[in-house]
């Protein structure tokens, strides 16, 4: 076994890494009076703390319509961006199905994600959908492709962390901007300032500048407020020991 392999994570990981660091994707629904014929449109989306797909949906876009008669739905995500070859890059298909919900927490985590959403948010032909992952299909890369359930996908909940995130997200866009720039420009190496946070879970937080989203992974998983602030103070100051070099 060669080291790449070794490090490679675990097919459901890689999954849930796509969901979390990708703000849209390609839903696939079946037509309701066309025998269900596919059809495929993009949505953004964002993920609950375990990894759920979450989306806000019109009830007259025809992908709304379509899964009010049948909830099944698949969800592409597209990790293949700025690859050479595409087809050597990450892409994972989601299967569940798909749920609205009155959920305010749910609400503010996707408008966190996606804030120009919020001027829809309120209208009321429109809603928020939670999907619920049956399994998964995964291409890694040629020849590393594999069906994955839904429970080697999801993570672990949280509720005392799913309580205090937006606490947590707020404190850091209020008192930590300079924190979240470093995670950003020297962990990630993106460009351009102002990147703020969008959300915070147990493996990580989720930054967005613009139209650009980001994800940082810590170095371990965490399950509270506590933990969360150790492990976001151990990153800053790795990125200040690297930016000092």
């Amino acid at each position: 076994m060669s080291d790449t392999e070794k490090q490679e994570p675990a097919p459901g990981v890689q999954i849930r890494g796509l969901m979390r660091s990708l703000d849209r994707a390609t839903l696939a629904t079946g037509m309701a009076g066309e025998d269900f014929w596919p059809y495929a449109s993009l949505v953004m989306v964002a993920v609950d703390q375990d990894g759920s797909p979450l989306m806000l949906l019109s009830d007259l876009a025809e992908h709304t319509k379509n899964l009010k008669e049948d909830p099944r739905v698949s969800l592409l995500f597209d990790g293949t961006g700025g690859y050479d070859e595409p087809l050597t890059g990450p892409r994972a298909t989601v299967l569940g199905q798909a749920a609205r919900i009155d959920d305010g927490r749910l609400a503010e985590r996707y408008l966190r994600r996606h804030p120009s959403a919020r001027m829809f948010a309120s209208f009321k032909d429109f809603g928020f959908y939670r999907v619920e992952v049956e399994r998964a299909h995964i291409v890694a890369g040629f020849g590393r492709i594999h069906w994955v359930e839904a429970a080697d996908i999801l993570a672990r909940r949280s509720e005392a962390l799913e309580a205090a995130e937006a606490g947590i997200v707020s404190h850091m866009n209020a008192d930590h901007a300079d924190a979240n720039q470093l995670y950003a420009s020297v962990l990630l190496g993106l460009s351009g300032e102002g990147w703020e946070m969008t959300g915070c879970d147990t493996e990580g937080c989720d930054l967005r500048l613009g139209g650009s989203v980001a994800r940082l992974d810590y170095d371990a998983p965490v399950k509270d407020a506590e933990e969360s602030r150790k492990a976001l103070v151990a990153l800053v100051k790795r990125a200040r020991q690297s930016a000092a070099v």
